[in-house]
């Protein structure tokens, strides 16, 4: 078996259905009263994003992610926003967990991400939203970064990397990490999938630690702060032993 047969493999086993009849769509109508009953008219949209909506999802990861979008008038605090909905999950029994910007809960055994936010204004989709790790708040564009993931070409590596990810135990944000493999891969041939894969392992070795990496809709949103110095050798040093690995089954399963 060749290494991108042995990938193909993988990722055809980790494939998600993200069609528009896809089952977890349905999550989105089991909380939808939830949501109603602690947002009541200012919620505008409950959509899919995250991975699941740029196609970078694997089946061994979190389900789905449901990007929560608010009205401006909406005059709460983002913190209270994100703590209320925290409290309201618990209270209906979801087993709601603290996370960056989303708020984890299960439902059917499935883990779904709920991530507030509050259009910054009545026309665009900027919108504000609670960091819980630092504290503070910071404005994105949900879309943008769906169109730019999506449309990378390089979708099936980042799957690959999203399991060696997971696999290995390593904390590391998807957005950052889609953004490091986009960054290793924009002049490499698409379809090469395995050459690729050790490109952007090799990127992400000797980049982590100074790489400043941006949000492509705030530039004053500086991802690549979202980890310590240490949390970023210790990724620098898992992705240099998955580069000098001797089989791929030493990566990624």
């Amino acid at each position: 078996m060749t290494e991108n047969e042995y990938l193909q493999n993988i990722l055809a086993r980790e494939r998600v259905d993200v069609s528009s009849t896809s089952p977890l769509r349905g999550y989105a109508g089991v909380i939808l009263p939830h949501l109603r009953a602690w947002a009541g008219d200012h919620i505008r949209e409950v959509s899919p994003s995250g991975s699941f909506a740029k196609g970078t999802a694997v089946k061994s990861g979190t389900d789905i992610d449901l990007f929560i979008s608010l009205s401006h008038t909406l005059t709460a605090t983002l913190e209270n926003i994100y703590t209320t909905l925290f409290n309201r999950m618990n209270q209906a029994g979801f087993k709601a967990r603290r996370q960056n910007v989303s708020i984890g809960v299960r439902v059917d055994g499935h883990d779904v991400d709920l991530v507030p936010a509050r259009r910054q204004d009545g026309q665009s989709q900027d919108h504000s939203l609670y960091r819980n790790r630092r504290g503070g708040w910071t404005k994105t564009n949900i879309a943008t970064h769906i169109n730019l993931v999506g449309n990378s070409g390089s979708t099936e590596e980042i799957r690959i990397l999203k399991l060696w990810r997971n696999q290995k135990g390593l904390d590391i944000p998807s957005f950052y990490l889609e953004l490091l493999a986009i960054d290793a891969l924009y002049d490499k041939r698409a379809g090469d999938v395995g050459r690729n894969v050790m490109a952007a392992l090799a990127h992400i070795r000797d980049n982590i630690g100074a790489a400043r990496i941006v949000d492509p809709a705030n530039t004053n949103n500086i991802i690549s702060e979202d980890l310590s110095a240490a949390e970023k050798t210790t990724i620098a040093k898992a992705a240099g032993a998955a580069a000098q690995a001797a089989t791929w089954g030493e990566i990624v399963r």
